[in-house]
Order: C-alpha cells, then structure tokens, then sequence
C-alpha cells in the first residue's frame, strides 16, 4: 500500500510541476492515499460482511455463549450477556449490517442484540457502555428506530447510578474489596460516549454533567508526567481523596498496559466531540503521540501487551490495542486538522498491518488473531477476541468515511 501511495505521488508531482505542490494545502497532499485506501477499504469491508454472513451457519445461536474467543482447543468460548463483552458480537453484527444491508446480518444482529437487552438493568457494573451501547448504539444509528434508543436511555439512567458526586467518577467495578474501595479503571472512559449520548437525544443535561466530570477527573488523577495511564485509581468514597493507583491487568502499578492507553485515546476523543473541551483534545493528542512514539511500539505498529514488558520483543502482541487506538486516532483526525496528516498515516500503517496474513484468522466469527485479555490473569492470550474485531471494523468503517 505505501509503495502504491509513493507512486502516485511522485506521478502527481511530475504532472503538475514544483510550484503547484509547494503550495498544496495538507488537505490536497493527503487526497491521493485517501483516495487509494477508499477504494481498498470498501472491499474490505465487503469481504468481511460476507465472511460474517457465512460464519453464521458456525455460530449456533445460545444465550448463554455469545462469541468471545477461542478455546485452546479451537473450540468456540461464549459468554452469557452479564461479560462485560456481550454487546461487542451483535454490535459487531449491526455494523457490517449498517454497511452491506446484508439482511441475514440484521436478523442475527436483532436476535444476539435481545438476548442482551436485559442487562440495561444492571447497576453493579461500570461496563454498561460496552454491553449496551455497542449493539443498541449501532441499532438505533443505522435504523433511526426508537426503540434501540430507549434501551441505552435506560442503561444511561442505570449507569448514572454508580457516579459518585464526591469523587467526581462512575464506580467501576465492586469487586476485590479487600484491593480497592472506589475503582476506577481508565477503561471507564468508553463508557461515557452512551452518556453524552443521551443528552443529546433527550435533553437532559444530568447524562452530560456525569459524563463530563467523569472525564475531569480522570484527566486529573489517572496520567503520569509522559501521558501514560494507570490502569486503576481507588478513591475514597467519603473524601473523594486518591488512596492509590496502580493496574489490575498491566505488568506492573508503573508500567503503560497497551490496551489502556487505547482506551484514553478513544475516550478522550469523544469526550472532545461531545463538549469541545480543547484539555480533553489536547489529552488525546498526547496519547496519540505516547502510543505511536513509544520506542518499544514495533515497526508494524501493533503494540506489544504492555509498553514496558520486561521480555520485549518476546512478549505478545495485543492486535486489539491496536484496533481500538486505530478507531480513536481516525476520529481524532478529524478534530486536530493540523496533525490529521500524521494520524491517517499511523492508522493506515496500522490497517496495513492489521490485513496480513500475520493477524488474519478465518476462525468463525473472528477476523483477528494475537490479542490478549489479560496476562497477570492468564486468560486470552495470544487468542482471536471479539472486541478486537468490532473496534477494527469500526476503524475500517471510519477510514472509508474519511475518505469520502
């Protein structure tokens, strides 16, 4: 692909002559690789609509295994819809179903979609972004039917329950007690898109207040002095004070766990969207710069699981750091002009990379191999994950938008 995006610049330069290029805007530059990676990207995202069509014929529809991963032995491993990772495969669904109208991928979409419809009822976790708004976000954008909207309506309201005023964030988890009296986990950012969500369609500004103050003190509390994250900061409950911070799934309460700074790129960048707070641009900037500047980032951009494993470059990969980072940094481009240039070439390095035969897997419903879900917890590592495929076509999604 970049041997393709250096030819025909080079032919555009021989056509137009110096002093036409010398005074093209970074806009006009950046058309010939935008205009290649359209073309490309569409017949991706065909490609993978179709795959996704035939892998329903593997996937036996069964409430209590929505897809997440893969066995050791190859075997399929489903989740109820109480895993935090229940809404990622129909939201997955609705997305190539938005982009092909492949009806077979509507109907699966619904059906996955209802059996986790419940959980907008569930206030004991943060995690109501990812299990409801992924399907029912997806739903109500690519069909406008109200009825998806009042489902993520009500998971907002639920959610809002765990916002604690004094410390200013959404609770996590409640879990590990004896560890942590008020969690809260950088991941908590992808929460807050539902929130503001809801504010736009329903008036009521309680969603955005929540949601912004959310981000506010994460962008206090959880960055080091080189725009790192902490994976969990516990805070106390009556004061409001910092107890600690350290990771729950990084390699150590110091170390940048990949997956985490992808968290805070994308979330930062839509908490910009949504108020236009320039700290919360100027913080996902510098992520953007952290992650794709890192020295120990590989030369195909896809990080290893922690930025500061102690066996680099033995340590595994996490493809769905780079997916999510890659979706984040393509929305972040169209809010920072000035760098968009620069972003766009790291997303399509990363898509590039992403398309290879290296992390490509043909395992129903999974389009990615070589992520990891946690190495401190010994599970999923080194595995196709379901997330990873939703946000790369979310990515995949985006770049074709941008392209125009």
């Amino acid at each position: 692909m970049k041997i393709i995006f250096a030819y025909l610049f080079l032919i555009i330069i021989t056509i137009t002559g110096c002093a036409e290029v010398e005074s093209t805007s970074d806009t006009a530059s950046a058309a010939v690789p935008v205009l290649v990676a359209k073309e490309e990207t569409n017949s991706t995202i065909a490609t993978l609509s179709k795959r996704a069509v035939k892998d329903l014929a593997s996937i036996p529809f069964d409430s209590l295994r929505i897809p997440r991963t893969i066995e050791a032995n190859g075997s399929l491993k489903g989740t109820p819809s109480k895993s935090w990772t229940s809404g990622f495969y129909p939201g997955l669904l609705w997305q190539l179903y938005g982009a092909s109208k492949e009806e077979a991928l509507k109907k699966a979409a619904m059906q996955w979609s209802a059996v986790v419809e419940k959980e907008k009822w569930d206030d004991g976790t943060h995690d109501l972004g990812f299990k409801i708004y992924c399907p029912f976000g997806n739903a109500y954008k690519i069909t406008q039917d109200e009825k998806y909207m009042s489902v993520f309506i009500t998971a907002a309201q639920t959610l809002s329950t765990r916002f604690n005023p004094k410390v200013g964030a959404i609770r996590s988890w409640d879990h590990h007690e004896h560890l942590w009296k008020f969690p809260v986990i950088i991941d908590n950012m992808m929460n807050l898109e539902m929130l503001f969500e809801a504010t736009k369609l329903t008036g009521d500004s309680t969603f955005y207040h929540i949601a912004d103050q959310h981000a506010k003190t994460t962008l206090k509390n959880h960055f080091r002095a080189d725009n790192s994250s902490y994976h969990v900061i516990d805070y106390d409950p009556l004061t409001g004070e910092v107890v600690k911070k350290n990771t729950h799934q990084g390699f150590d309460h110091e170390s940048a766990w990949s997956r985490g700074q992808a968290w805070g790129l994308y979330g930062y960048t839509v908490a910009y969207r949504y108020t236009k707070n320039p700290k919360y641009l100027a913080q996902a900037k510098k992520i953007a710069n952290y992650i794709f500047s890192h020295p120990n980032l590989p030369a195909d951009l896809v990080p290893y699981w922690d930025y500061n494993a102690p066996q680099i470059p033995q340590e595994p990969r996490d493809v769905s750091a780079a997916s999510i980072a890659t979706s984040g940094l393509l929305e972040l481009s169209r809010h920072d002009p000035k760098n968009a240039k620069q972003y766009l070439a790291w997303a399509d390095q990363t898509l590039e990379s992403l398309q290879s035969a290296k992390y490509q897997t043909n395992m129903p419903p999974f389009f990615l191999k070589h992520s990891v879900g946690s190495i401190p917890g010994e599970f999923e590592v080194d595995a196709p994950i379901i997330y990873a495929d939703y946000y790369y076509v979310e990515a995949l999604l985006r770049r074709a938008k941008i392209a125009g």
